[in-house]
């Protein structure tokens, strides 16, 4: 059974989806203030290893039970996640994470274009890329962006991509425990290779504290639930709503990077927060039409 009831009131999801990218952007400027100890691989294996073991205390997945239907887009599913994790944090070595966030980005857009059937859902869409096109540059030419960390942060944003559509076959039945078990496939794959690249830095005490935020913030609390709001909100309106993880980001280089956002930056976060608004809106009455249809 669901771990949340599905008549819950339809702004709730989209509450809990905002929390979620809240966290994980918090959880992403803690995360690149290891990099110079222990480097973007280390913090990758650090936040796995502890938020699998946060999340597998919480869930139990041993106890769940898959269809065989859902086991392939499981696989998948943790599998998009680790790639996630680890191509995001080595493309924030050498991009700055309002850049690396809108690059990566253009997954969750790409599942919000692809699964629009109305008129309506591409003005939202529209609004998002003028958003996205205004913020990239964060003050310096684009050419500027280093393009190897440009090319790992389009790279997570495919694994995204995967990750929203895999993740509402995976978890239609489990909601938020599926998590735990993604993310103990993306551990067994990414932690040891991690630790591999980071050598033997990862040894050390003083990490366990931070790790322990890096975890909660980026992994077992939004993880935990954006599966929530995955497996409760329509594939286009999910994505569409992912379109204020770039504003978030900005806000959080902001404050914990001392990123700074130009006049049109903030017009271009605007423009993204209009995207989601928007199809937040929209919602109510795409949602009344499936209710219809299945009665």
């Amino acid at each position: 059974m669901p771990q949340t009831p599905r008549n819950m009131p339809r702004w709730l999801p989209i509450v809990v989806l905002l929390i979620a990218m809240t966290s994980i952007q918090s959880g992403a400027s803690l995360a690149k203030s290891l990099f110079p100890a222990i480097g973007p691989q280390g913090v990758t294996a650090l936040r796995l290893l502890l938020g699998t073991l946060i999340l597998v205390v919480i869930f139990k997945p041993w106890r769940l039970r898959f269809k065989p239907e859902q086991r392939l887009p499981l696989l998948f599913y943790g599998l998009a996640l680790g790639s996630m994790n680890y191509l995001f944090y080595v493309s924030l070595r050498t991009v700055p994470l309002g850049i690396a966030v809108a690059l990566e980005f253009t997954g969750p857009l790409a599942v919000a274009l692809f699964g629009s059937r109305r008129a309506v859902d591409f003005i939202w869409v529209v609004l998002a890329v003028a958003g996205l096109w205004f913020l990239l540059p964060l003050g310096q030419d684009f050419s500027q962006v280093d393009l190897t960390g440009a090319a790992f942060a389009l790279g997570a944003g495919a694994c995204w991509a995967v990750y929203i559509i895999t993740g509402q076959k995976a978890g239609a039945e489990h909601g938020p425990a599926t998590v735990a078990f993604g993310s103990l496939i993306a551990a067994v794959i990414f932690v040891p290779l991690g630790v591999w690249e980071a050598s033997g830095s990862l040894l050390q005490w003083s990490l366990l504290p931070i790790g322990l935020a890096i975890a909660v913030l980026s992994t077992a609390l939004p993880y935990s639930l954006e599966m929530i709001a995955l497996t409760r909100l329509p594939t286009r309106t999910f994505g569409t709503l992912m379109s204020l993880e770039p504003g978030l980001a900005a806000l959080s280089g902001m404050l914990f990077l001392g990123e700074h956002l130009t006049l049109i930056q903030w017009l271009a976060l605007l423009c993204i927060i209009a995207a989601s608004a928007g199809s937040t809106l929209t919602m109510k009455r795409e949602t009344q039409i499936k209710e219809v249809d299945i009665n």
